[in-house]
């Protein structure tokens, strides 16, 4: 195994986990639902008992897609979220409140109140995806910090990557593309929620309703997303030549991506085709309840694609607008090759991992959430 070879396995595993991330999210756009699809309290504990259940999922991937940015691409992570802070403090944030609403919003002595924390998970199932497309938007729009790795040898301050301006990464939403994709993100993350409980929750009421906001978020997803794809692929990229490591800007080099790297674009395509069959199965067959499945696989793979896209081809994943030279590639921005073939062997588990994720979501979802559970109060 080249060196490499290493730099761009490790980035497809971090794109994997991307992509799960993403999907995981209908927990958050599920959440952000609460009112429009629960019209009594009764309605309402259905649908928070529903994202109850997979809630873990989505925390414990996020989680471990820093981590895997960590060990793979440290530069990365000491100038990502170390620098733009504020940006990934506001999203843990953000689900920190929706671990805490789902702990204790129907203890004994709750001095808030129910509907306080069913509006603190609102507020994660709009914010949290919202800030995460954002983030992921930089990856092909870029950010203001500056890399100098000769500042390791100050003794007084030995950091070689900071931000260039004082928001610490709160700039990114005053950039209308970051916001578009990001709004595309909490859009589909609420597509993914209405999938889900429609095939988790067993209420007529409910279903009818989800079948029906399915439509309202489906629209606005595909005009936001189509329209930071296609300005994306027309517009300059960040491309380094692997020689010299020399990071310069390459007309519609994010479209010469999508040709040269074919194999991928066909997965692209996979994606976006196994998506719509699941809305459109699902619109038209309303008693069509599995559109989860395809539309999940779906989104993993197109956000798959997207990071590759971002990250494979002689791109700089992570560009520099304060200055271009500090952008960060593969190569220039991952661990030793010592480090990245002892990871690699540990990589080995993964699909054990995944073995287990899938037997405990079938365990858990063994039977559909009704109003015969919630009277019992088995539920969060």
């Amino acid at each position: 195994m080249t060196y490499t070879f290493l730099q761009h396995y490790w980035w497809l595993l971090v794109s994997v986990l991307g992509g799960l991330l993403v999907f995981l999210m209908f927990v958050q756009g599920a959440n952000s639902l609460i009112f429009s699809l629960g019209h009594t309290p009764e309605e309402r504990r259905l649908v928070v008992n529903s994202t109850g259940r997979k809630w873990e999922f989505t925390f414990t991937t996020l989680v471990t897609f820093g981590g895997a940015f960590f060990a793979s691409f440290p530069l990365f992570y000491s100038t990502s979220f170390g620098g733009a802070y504020w940006l990934w403090m506001v999203i843990l944030f953000t689900f920190v409140l929706q671990a805490v609403s789902y702990e204790f919003q129907n203890k004994l002595g709750n001095l808030l109140g129910t509907r306080t924390f069913q509006w603190f998970l609102i507020i994660n199932g709009i914010v949290g995806p919202l800030l995460v497309g954002g983030a992921v938007a930089t990856f092909f729009d870029g950010s203001n910090f500056i890399v100098d790795k000769m500042n390791i040898t100050n003794s007084m301050q030995p950091v070689i990557s900071r931000w260039a301006n004082a928001s610490n990464g709160l700039d990114a939403l005053l950039d209308p593309w970051n916001l578009i994709l990001g709004l595309a993100v909490m859009f589909l993350a609420r597509v993914l929620g209405l999938f889900y409980m429609i095939n988790n929750i067993d209420d007529k009421v409910i279903n009818e309703r989800a079948h029906r906001h399915l439509i309202y978020n489906v629209v606005p997803f595909l005009v936001l997303f189509l329209a930071f794809l296609v300005r994306t692929l027309l517009k300059d990229g960040y491309a380094y030549h692997p020689e010299t490591g020399v990071i310069f800007m390459e007309p519609m080099k994010y479209l010469h991506n999508l040709i040269d790297m074919w194999y991928v674009t066909l997965v692209l395509l996979v994606g976006v085709v196994l998506l719509l069959f699941a809305v459109v199965r699902t619109v038209m067959r309303p008693a069509y309840t599995r559109g989860i499945w395809p539309a999940g696989i779906g989104v993993v793979l197109v956000v798959i694609c997207l990071l590759l896209y971002a990250g494979w081809n002689n791109t700089a994943y992570y560009p520099s607008n304060a200055d271009l030279q500090s952008s960060l590639t593969i190569m220039n921005s991952c661990s030793s090759k010592f480090t990245l073939t002892a990871m690699s062997v540990v990589s080995l588990l993964i699909p054990f991992v995944l073995a287990y994720i899938f037997y405990a979501w079938r365990a858990i979802d063994g039977k559909k959430i009704d109003r015969a559970e919630i009277e019992k109060d088995e539920a969060y």
